[in-house]
């Protein structure tokens, strides 16, 4: 799953519209945000697969601390008492400790049984990437509604607002399909390039979203500040 983490991000917002895209964007990605330094300080392992199918092409030995289910349960509480405790946004804190999880849960639809209850625990995963049309439809048709209920749930304060979107949009929509006609690169490679990017998305979404407010009605008065 790729482009549906975003897609509950996009979502997300209008159940937070005080919480900036960004961090929206960090929550449901943590785990991916997290698996690539696991990666470099070795804590972690993946492996070619040898593989056609674009989702198949790496074996993921081993991922306890950035993926298993127990892990993302911590590192949702850690991250919504974090948020909270700089914000003071309680309902924002619920949201992206929300998403934080649904990282497991989107994985377990997609992954064949590679995905870890708990560190040193049984792997499940119902495989969906076996399906390579059903993945991309499934993500496709996601993404498409996390855009659509985002646009209507935001509106432009200028610009920058009003093409931002849509230069998010063109740019995550381009990396995926991207993903699926290059083969991955060797590990090192692999774990700096899955973190300049991951944050290139984080950044493009945190700025993006700082040009834009809440409320899709122009002089909504009722649209909550931001936070």
């Amino acid at each position: 799953m790729f482009i549906g983490h975003y897609a509950l991000g996009l979502a997300a917002k209008r159940l937070a519209p005080r919480t900036s895209l960004g961090t929206l964007f960090v929550a449901p990605t943590l785990a991916d945000l997290l698996w690539p330094v696991f990666l470099l300080l070795g804590w972690e392992r993946v492996s070619p697969s040898g593989v056609t199918n674009p989702f198949l092409t790496l074996t993921f030995d081993a991922y306890p601390v950035s993926h298993s289910l127990l892990a993302l349960i911590g590192w949702s509480a850690l991250y919504a008492l974090l948020y909270r405790a700089r914000t003071g946004y309680g309902r924002g804190a619920i949201v992206v400790g929300l998403l934080v999880v649904s990282h497991w849960l989107l994985d377990f639809v997609t992954h064949v049984p590679d995905m870890p209850l708990y560190p040193g625990g049984p792997k499940v995963g119902l495989g969906l990437w076996h399906s390579v049309p059903g993945t991309v439809i499934i993500e496709g048709l996601m993404f498409a509604a996390g855009v659509a209920i985002y646009a209507a749930t935001t509106r432009p304060r200028d610009g920058v607002g009003r093409i931002g979107l849509g230069v998010l949009v063109l740019v995550l929509a381009a990396a995926y399909f991207g993903s699926l006609f290059s083969p991955p690169p060797p590990s090192p490679a692999l774990a700096i390039g899955a973190i300049v990017f991951g944050w290139l998305f984080v950044v493009g979404a945190w700025w993006g979203d700082r040009h834009r407010e809440a409320g899709a009605v122009v002089g909504n008065p009722g649209a909550p500040p931001r936070g």
